[in-house]
């Protein structure tokens, strides 16, 4: 069982929460605990030994009843998380994701694939995937995005995974999923925001390339990130060669992602992130 803790900081807390657990007789299997200092805030992952008279709703009260009052707690009984995958054409994100659903390493069950091209259905079908196409062609962004609402409505998911969608997201389409939805950028942000980042990356002679996984705010490109990698490139590479080469850690940054986020080892806050790797 995982128990997820952020509140604000006070002397005592880390006692407070072992003390609860001895006294409820919970095995505690490990207990990771950060303090923002700057902001007084206090983020802690508790995970403990599964016990069968044990009872979630009754353990977050009780830890209520130690901590601040504006404490957030979440109880889970590590459940599989339920995921939906948005898409366009390239295949390397969704086709990563798509195995280790199949051999049930991914943390989640994908539910359903949504493109906005045809081309990735095969795939999908390959796995034994629902696919569905809502292309963007000839429709305003407003039609679209509400194609892609009733889309996905059917579904039941915790989090939405970008997996090179290449269409930027309204305001009014994030609010119904914000803080759900993690997003792969193609470049080491903060660095070549928008499109064509290995374009830009070449055309600076960068020698470090990378990728970024974070989650979708308003802003673009821009909302708290999760995880990022970089490689080492060189005069040599052509922007091409840069794609080739950022394709894979793409695909590395983004399952590292999900699966901080699948196991509720990522907290959010303000724009920033903690995380209990």
């Amino acid at each position: 069982m995982i128990i997820v803790i952020q509140c604000k900081d006070r002397v005592g807390l880390v006692a407070a929460i072992a003390g609860l657990m001895a006294a409820e007789q919970i095995n505690i299997v490990s207990m990771r605990e950060y303090v923002d200092t700057v902001e007084e805030l206090f983020f802690a992952r508790v995970q403990v030994q599964e016990q069968e008279h044990l009872n979630g709703d009754d353990l977050k009260k009780k830890l209520q009843a130690v901590l601040p009052l504006d404490a957030q707690v979440k109880v889970n009984p590590l459940p599989e998380k339920k995921l939906a995958v948005l898409v366009t054409k390239e295949y390397h994100c969704l086709s990563d994701i798509l195995v280790r659903n199949h051999f049930k390493t991914l943390g989640a069950s994908v539910q359903c694939v949504v493109g906005n091209h045809a081309m990735l259905g095969d795939l999908c079908q390959r796995f034994e995937v629902p696919f569905h196409l809502v292309s963007h062609e000839g429709k305003p962004k407003e039609a679209f995005e509400a194609e892609l609402l009733q889309t996905l409505s059917p579904y039941h998911f915790d989090f939405i995974a970008l997996a090179k969608f290449m269409r930027i997201l309204s305001p009014q389409f994030v609010s119904n999923y914000l803080g759900k939805i993690v997003n792969i950028h193609h470049s080491f942000l903060p660095a070549f925001i928008g499109a064509n980042p290995y374009r830009q990356a070449f055309d600076r002679g960068v020698k470090l390339i990378g990728a970024t996984a974070h989650f979708v705010t308003n802003d673009l490109d821009e909302g708290p990130i999760i995880a990022q990698q970089i490689i080492p490139v060189s005069h040599s590479f052509s922007a091409l060669d840069m794609m080739r080469a950022g394709k894979e850690i793409e695909t590395a940054v983004l399952a590292k992602a999900l699966n901080l986020v699948f196991e509720d080892r990522v907290f959010v806050y303000k724009n920033k992130t903690v995380v209990f790797e």
